[in-house]
């Protein structure tokens, strides 16, 4: 017999701004604890080697990245050297990652508005990034924060949306508008490592099919939570909040 499930303890509806500012700050305070290494997953560095490792990273594991990159840095060391980069030698070493030909469409274009534009050297601002081809503000975001330290926003990934609309931390699916909710009740300085913590513990905790309620550190804060019982007396069980989990998309 299946034992019965419970929701976990939740905070009450209807928040205020406030109220949802200090609840985010707790959860980032929890996850800081849990996960107090949290850092971006894509090996690189300068500037030039996160852009390009960003860039190949859509609908592309870090770690299968981090496994290509060495190989193209070796090659193209630079934008420089990118920009003259033949696009079929370039495909080639970026072929596993998937999407291929648009990303070296995209890298090469890229590189080639860095040497023309901006003497060769990573712009720092978002509107500058934002302007070179294949960066959107999800790719800038990661590269401000990340390379030069500028919280310009909030970089909102697969796992951000799920854990963020399951924690309720907003209301939306569309992720400008997640960022924007973001920005609102996040402290600046935590602009750039919120997207690291809750990267992590959806791939370690928060599993979108297997999720570990049970486990969590944020089971009293998470209003989706679900445990049986047995979890809801002992921490460490592998709880699962079922439909509630997987409604927010599939785990990547």
């Amino acid at each position: 017999m299946t034992p019965s499930r419970r929701r976990a303890a939740t905070p009450r509806k209807g928040l205020s701004l406030a109220g949802n500012r200090e609840r985010a700050l707790e959860v980032i305070r929890r996850l800081k604890q849990a996960y107090p290494d949290a850092a971006c997953a894509l090996h690189f560095k300068d500037p030039y080697q996160l852009l390009v490792a960003t860039i190949l990273s859509a609908q592309c594991t870090d770690a299968r990245v981090n496994m290509v990159t060495p190989s193209v840095f070796a090659k193209y060391p630079d934008p420089a050297h990118l920009a003259r980069a033949s696009q079929p030698a370039l495909e080639k070493l970026i072929q596993s990652t998937g999407f291929f030909r648009n990303k070296a469409r995209n890298l090469v274009a890229m590189a080639q508005a860095v040497v023309a534009e901006h003497g060769g050297r990573i712009p720092r601002t978002m509107e500058e990034l934002h302007s070179l081809p294949g960066v959107g503000r999800k790719t800038a975001n990661v590269v401000l924060g990340n390379a030069f330290g500028i919280n310009e926003g909030i970089t909102v990934d697969t796992h951000v949306i799920r854990l963020t609309g399951l924690l309720r931390l907003t209301r939306h699916a569309d992720a400008v508008r997640i960022e924007r909710d973001l920005m609102e009740i996040i402290p600046r300085e935590d602009w750039t490592i919120v997207s690291h913590l809750l990267i992590l513990h959806g791939r370690a905790v928060c599993i979108a099919r297997r999720p570990r309620c049970g486990e969590c550190v944020l089971l009293n804060l998470c209003p989706s939570a679900i445990v049986t019982p047995t979890q809801g007396r002992k921490r460490g069980g592998t709880g699962s909040s079922g439909a509630a989990h997987r409604a927010h998309g599939k785990e990547v």
